[in-house]
């Protein structure tokens, strides 16, 4: 059964936050010239916004220029910040610092990033904008000469050999003069554009952290809406980069969570039960007693910085948002930054097209225009802060100090990174760490989580998680580093089995429990997982994270 296609001017792949910025700065533009450019968002979600997740406080400054009137439209910003605690943590203690001045919260807003998406992907569609919810784009289109013309989404009803079942349809293809890449972290088919264009050949390696979050109904005495408080510190030892957040949102509802960066060193270390771990702090556990929890999720996220920034632009298309790595570390903030390279991708891309002749081209004035912009001025303040952090705690803190209150930005050098999976020691090097079993009531297990991210892939469809090669889980990682996929994968979809006939042990993957985090193609040592995307809309369906 042959592919139908699709033709637009542009097609944007992703509906997150710098996807939609792009396809209404297209709308915008058009609408405010007598454009006609036809433009398409391809989200893999079930609808735009299921599989969005992060903290989430919002710094409006792209929000404004995007939408100046967004306030009276509506928008779901409902939490202003009020209040600013940052905390070193011991075991017992909670060690007020002073606020960094990066992540001071005024004028800022506390929200969930999938309900000001679905938000966004209204007003888009408003400006003529067509949304196709629930396809994974699985395929990136070439022409003949090289050029990007699109991509294809996947086919649908395809058993788990990859033969058609009776319910299959082909996937499409959706064919534009430019495509926009905005698969937020880790995204499977940039890793395909990496290679083929050598977009990463002057950039360092990218570095990520785990994302892991979960949403809470508290007691309305224990609520205290607009407050923001992160810590460093316990649970995690100084060699470990990482920290919690707390977000009191509207509703009675607290957002908390716990991000660690994917360099860790300890192939025992959890991510999911530090996170549980941490929620027990005699500073934090009386904020949920009580209380009820009503969502979770997980999400890699890109820490690299300035210096790990690709080449932006291609024949035929270009990368914006965290799929290129805009998230600012230090301020703990990413949405303004994703937004503006979405709007600045598409005020490239309408100049181009609006004086095109030719074919697809690589339109280069996107990057030009971004290092003329305070994105790039931002990024470039604060490189050197998150690769400090790979000397330690306290080193970290020293020159990150240094950087925040003094140099603020001039330093004449610039710290580089290193990739993340080879960071990982071996298990005979490493200290075992022994988690404490869950109560049910404030600490959880993986399965109970995953439940509450609502994740849903047919059990009959090809398996998206690969492995390179079969053998290496049990010869090496087993063998070498105690499984740690095991460990790493928030979600349990990684379990060494032992097999009842044989007696050996075997890798079983439990691919329908898998949130979409990324952090198997991320972490693997051996870089022998590869995630792909599964049947269109299978994956978490999260409400509002």
């Amino acid at each position: 059964m042959a592919r139908e296609s699709m033709e637009f001017d542009v097609v944007i792949v992703g509906a997150g936050p710098s996807g939609l910025a792009a396809a209404i700065r297209l709308g915008q533009l058009n609408a405010e010239h007598g454009g006609e450019l036809s433009i398409c968002v391809v989200e893999k979600g079930s609808e735009v916004g299921a599989h969005i997740l992060s903290g989430a406080v919002i710094e409006p400054r792209a929000l404004n220029e995007l939408i100046p009137d967004w306030q009276a439209r509506g928008a779901p910003l409902n939490t202003p910040v009020s209040a600013d605690r940052f905390f070193f943590l011991t075991d017992k203690r909670a060690i007020r610092l002073p606020t960094p001045p990066q992540m001071h919260g005024e004028g800022n807003y506390i929200i969930s990033l999938g309900n000001l998406c679905r938000w966004l992907a209204e007003y888009a569609e408003g400006l003529g904008v067509e949304l196709f919810g629930g396809f994974a784009a699985a395929e990136v289109l070439y022409d003949e000469a090289g050029s990007v013309r699109g991509v294809a989404t996947g086919d649908m009803g395809v058993d788990r050999d990859g033969q058609p079942k009776p319910t299959y349809v082909p996937g499409v293809e959706l064919l534009g003069k430019q495509t926009l890449f905005a698969e937020g972290c880790r995204g499977s088919l940039t890793q395909t554009l990496f290679d083929r264009f050598k977009l990463r050949a002057h950039a360092d390696p990218q570095t990520y952290g785990i994302g892991i979050k979960e949403l809470w109904e508290v007691e309305p005495e224990r609520h205290q809406p607009g407050l923001v408080v992160h810590t460093i510190g316990w649970p995690l030892d100084t060699k470990t980069y990482g920290g919690s957040f707390v977000y009191h949102l509207e509703n009675h509802q607290v957002a908390v969570g716990f991000v660690i960066g994917l360099d860790y060193q300890n192939p025992y270390l959890s991510p999911f039960e530090e996170f549980q771990r941490f929620k027990t702090h005699p500073r934090f556990r009386a904020t949920f007693a009580g209380g009820k929890r009503i969502a979770y999720g997980a999400r890699a996220l890109s820490e690299g910085g300035l210096q790990s920034i690709p080449r932006l632009t291609f024949p035929g298309g270009m990368l914006i948002g965290d799929t290129a790595g805009f998230l600012n570390v230090p301020k703990i903030k990413g949405i303004h930054t994703a937004m503006k390279s979405g709007m600045t991708a598409a005020e490239a891309v309408y100049a181009a097209l609006s004086a095109e002749s030719g074919g697809p081209r690589e339109i280069t004035a996107y990057a030009e225009r971004l290092q003329q912009s305070w994105l790039w001025t931002e990024l470039r303040r604060e490189r050197n802060i998150r690769p400090a952090f790979r000397y330690g705690l306290w080193t970290g803190l020293a020159l990150s100090g240094l950087e925040a209150y003094l140099l603020r930005g001039r330093a004449p050098w610039t710290l580089h990174h290193h990739p993340d999976h080879t960071r990982l020691r071996k298990a005979k090097e490493a200290r075992k760490i022994s988690y404490a079993k869950p109560d049910g009531k404030l600490t959880f297990d993986r399965l109970s989580s995953v439940y509450l991210a609502n994740t849903d892939h047919d059990e009959d469809q090809p398996v998206h998680l690969r492995l390179r090669d079969p053998e290496i889980p049990i010869r090496v990682n087993l063998r070498e580093y105690d499984a740690p996929e095991q460990r790493y994968c928030p979600a349990g979809v990684y379990e060494i089995v032992t097999d009842e006939e044989t007696g050996t042990p075997r890798l079983q993957i439990n691919a329908a429990n898998c949130v979409h985090c990324k952090t198997c193609d991320i972490k693997d040592p051996m870089q022998n997982i590869q995630w792909v995307t599964p049947e269109g809309g299978a994956g978490p369906n999260y409400p509002n994270m």
